[in-house]
């Protein structure tokens, strides 16, 4: 996987454009109630770092590389208008999929979350039941919280009245994929934290682990990066589906700025997750026949000033910068 290279701006012009957010979700997801992310200005735009709390400085410079390639480079020319995009479902109760769904006007293709810590798997069924009765396809997410058994029967199960479009990283580890794979052959399996976690991403897709690769701008280090690997999965006839982290409005436009210059998109694209918090750093975009377009976004200093974090947690936010900076070279 090669990418053009980049020179990060000098850390003083990193830190003098930055601004720290944090941003109200609507429910739970990941675990957390409230997304903090740092927006940086540069000579081509906004850049967004919003690496969670728990990466340590390593995993965080990928992230910081992105924020700085999006606010200095300019976005790679687009090869399409719009992009399509999935609705999102966290793991809430059935009787609150209309409502989550109502935030995705016009999706066709929703991404349910599985396998929650604390919930089992009558649970998964019901809420992916709820989505199917408004939504056509239907892909899961279990980022990973399955064994090999429990994967298998889980998807026995979610399949049997029903296909799924693709079950993403159902267990952790590259050789329960396969296992997996191997095992439920009528579905196909989706690879995400295999990939954008992992010191080498095309060693899931070698094993033969994955049909369908997620890909995410600023874990793989910028848009630049994610077009390369993106070539590289395609020789392997491995398709992508570009996500979010979790990001504002910002850290989605590189997304979908990622997502337009890809030669081929065959699968919706996990861009619309703006929907998950109750406000944000640039007003509301709501698909349009369930698509985006790929449009440069700039924050409203009004909504960047009532988001603003306390004293505290911007300091923590800039000496993680200062540290992953450091580490760019």
């Amino acid at each position: 996987m090669t990418a053009p290279p980049f020179v990060p701006p000098p850390l003083d012009e990193v830190l003098a454009g930055a601004v720290v957010v944090s941003l109200p979700m609507r429910v739970r997801f990941r675990g957390i109630t409230e997304r903090e992310v740092v927006l940086v200005e540069g000579p081509a735009g906004w850049g967004e770092f919003g690496p969670f709390v728990e990466y340590d400085d390593s995993e965080a410079a990928d992230w910081l590389r992105s924020a700085l390639e999006s606010a200095w480079l300019p976005a790679p020319p687009p090869r399409r208008a719009t992009v399509p995009v999935n609705a999102t479902v966290p793991a809430v109760d059935p009787d609150r999929v209309p409502e989550v769904l109502a935030r995705f006007p016009g999706a066709r293709t929703a991404k349910v979350k599985v396998a929650e810590r604390g919930q089992g798997l009558t649970q998964d069924l019901a809420r992916v039941a709820a989505v199917r009765a408004l939504v056509p396809e239907v892909r899961i997410d279990a980022n990973g919280g399955w064994n090999v058994d429990e994967a298998v029967t889980a998807l026995t199960a979610l399949t049997a009245d029903a296909p799924l479009q693709y079950a993403e990283q159902p267990c952790a580890t590259v050789p329960e994929l396969v296992e997996v794979r191997r095992r439920v052959p009528d579905v196909r399996i989706a690879a995400d934290e295999s990939i954008r976690r992992a010191d080498d991403p095309m060693r899931v897709v070698r094993a033969g682990g994955a049909d369908v690769a997620v890909v995410k701008v600023a874990p793989l280090g910028g848009i630049r990066r994610l077009l390369a690997l993106a070539d590289e999965l395609a020789g392997h006839g491995v398709p992508v589906v570009v996500s979010s982290a979790l990001e504002s409005a910002v850290g989605m436009g590189a997304g979908l700025a990622a997502a337009a210059a890809l030669p081929d998109l065959p699968f919706a694209c996990g861009l619309g997750t703006g929907g998950l918090f109750a406000a944000d750093v640039a007003a509301p975009r709501n698909p349009t026949a369930g698509a985006l377009a790929p449009v440069a976004v700039v924050p409203d200093p009004a909504m960047i000033a009532e988001l603003a974090v306390a004293p505290d947690r911007r300091r923590w936010w800039f000496e993680r910068i200062r540290r992953t900076h450091a580490l760019l070279g």
